[in-house]
């Protein structure tokens, strides 16, 4: 891969959504750019729309009012009326009970004509159709990210860009980096450095910080829950470190995976082995993802657990503070 290749404005990502005014991906007042894809199938992601590489339908099934104006807006003739199963006695209140009596039919959707053209969301009147990720060019995201330099310039922020997972687009980030770069606009990628190495020390040299995501120190575990092992993660984050770049570790805290005091333990070791680690973030599980999953047409089956209490975030955070460190929970 040619550095020069990054440093093209025409060239085109894979975006699914651009968060303005974010404070808690980076420091200060940022920009997040979430881009599509993502080699890690976490049971607990909070974002599962980033999961596929590719654009795809999304339909919020509580908005839908049955009006069929999709099914005739379709130009491939994708989408048909079903009848809509009525929600049990008691599931989800009442009120939904009452709403979704009065919505005879739903629409399905038939991936295998549907060609992600846009025309039923744009005729769809209660805003319940969507297509989650679009083709970006450098310049077009560089738009956004310089409505807000003055907020950047104010309170010490910047750009991050996350996912899904950055580094799965190289040439794209790298190309977005270099624009950062020449703007002196902060950057930081969200990751979980699941890439190869050579793309790792490229990106590295335009980043200005690294949200390293640490998930399970147990490779075998990791593979189970996320779909790959921690090999490689944890060698491309020693390479950071090594470097001298500047890393925040994240952790997810996720009940009966990753929070028994042996994983918290050999977390801490881990990190304190490091060169430059600024802090660590501890993050509670959240059941964010389930909501977003239930609108794919390829709903992921994904793990409910409760979220950590209040308690057992600040005896994690105790524990890892042992090593030296600046424990933040919440990120």
């Amino acid at each position: 891969m040619s550095q020069s290749i990054g440093q093209e404005p025409d060239i085109k990502g894979l975006i699914f959504d651009i968060k303005k005014y974010a404070i808690h991906d980076g420091p200060g007042i940022r920009t997040t750019v979430f881009f599509k894809g993502c080699p890690l199938q976490c049971q607990w992601c909070h974002n599962p729309e980033s999961w596929s590489s590719y654009a795809e339908h999304g339909l919020r099934k509580g908005r839908c009012v049955g009006c069929g104006q999709c099914a005739e807006a379709c130009p491939q003739q994708a989408i048909s009326l079903a009848p809509l199963e009525i929600l049990p006695p008691g599931s989800r209140g009442e009120k939904r009970r009452f709403l979704t009596e009065l919505v005879e039919k739903q629409p399905v959707t038939d991936m295998n004509k549907c060609n992600l053209c846009g025309q039923c969301v744009e005729a769809c009147i209660a805003g319940a159709r969507e297509i989650i990720g679009r083709q970006m060019t450098v310049s077009e995201v560089m738009a956004e990210v310089e409505q807000d330099i003055i907020f950047y310039d104010q309170s010490s922020g910047g750009v991050t860009f996350s996912g899904g997972e950055p580094l799965m687009q190289p040439e794209f980030l790298l190309a977005m980096l270099n624009q950062c770069q020449a703007q002196q606009i902060h950057t930081a990628v969200d990751t979980s450095c699941y890439a190869e190495p050579k793309i790792v020390e490229m990106v590295s040299e335009r980043t200005d910080l690294f949200l390293c995501d640490l998930k399970h120190m147990d490779n075998e575990m990791h593979e189970r829950f996320t779909g790959v092992g921690n090999t490689l993660i944890l060698d491309n984050i020693r390479c950071l470190s090594e470097a001298g770049k500047e890393i925040v570790i994240r952790i997810p805290v996720i009940p009966g995976f990753n929070d028994e005091k042996a994983n918290v333990e050999a977390t801490g070791k881990f990190t304190a082995s490091l060169q430059v680690v600024s802090r660590i973030d501890i993050l509670p599980f959240n059941h964010g993802g389930k909501e977003k999953s239930a609108r794919l047409t390829a709903e992921s089956k994904l793990m409910q657990v409760e979220t950590p209490g209040e308690e057992e975030m600040k005896s994690i955070a105790k524990e890892l503070s042992k090593y030296g460190f600046e424990v933040k929970i919440g990120g």
